[in-house]
């Protein structure tokens, strides 16, 4: 018998683990409020909502969403494996997998997307800053990436769509 995982199952189990892990939606739309804003004038948080929602919709990122966040728990549990258990603890800088997901995401909606995400991985802004406090004990090296994808990804579609309505 072939397993298959329902779409609908694997989108809501992603959405509760960001809820979880302390990220609403609410905060990955401020972020793409803070990189979209000044290249819309009229931009508002419901149009920042409904992309992120648009880009939860996808089975790549709900991957990644689980991927990244199982990781993180397995460190804050310290049950992986040295020399991973430290590399991730302490989110070793030239360790990359990390960005590697976070790509996945924004790959999706093109390659304005990897822009979005340098920049917004650099600031650091809103969640994103939270989300790097290393004295909380949290373990959040794969969820601040994804979630800057994210908001890159709900950026670039956003950015898509507004040039498609010229």
């Amino acid at each position: 018998m072939d397993k298959k995982i329902n779409q609908s199952v694997l989108e809501q189990k992603a959405r509760e683990l960001l809820k979880e892990r302390g990220v609403t939606l609410k905060d990955i739309a401020e972020l793409v409020y803070y990189l979209q804003s000044k290249y819309h004038e009229d931009l508002s948080m419901e149009d920042c909502l409904y992309n992120v929602d648009r880009v939860l919709e996808k089975r790549e990122v709900q991957n990644a969403i689980l991927t990244g966040i199982q990781l993180d728990k397995l460190a804050e549990q310290k049950m992986l494996e040295e020399p991973l258990q430290t590399t991730i603890e302490i989110d070793e800088g030239l360790y990359g997998v990390d960005e590697i997901i976070a790509f996945s995401i924004v790959n999706v909606y093109g390659s304005i997307g990897f822009t979005n995400y340098g920049f917004i991985d650099k600031q650091k802004p809103g969640i994103l800053q939270k989300l790097n406090d290393k004295s909380t004990g949290e373990c959040h090296t794969f969820l601040d990436d994804i979630v800057g994808a994210i908001a890159a990804a709900a950026s670039s579609r956003l950015a898509h769509a507004a040039e498609d309505a010229k």
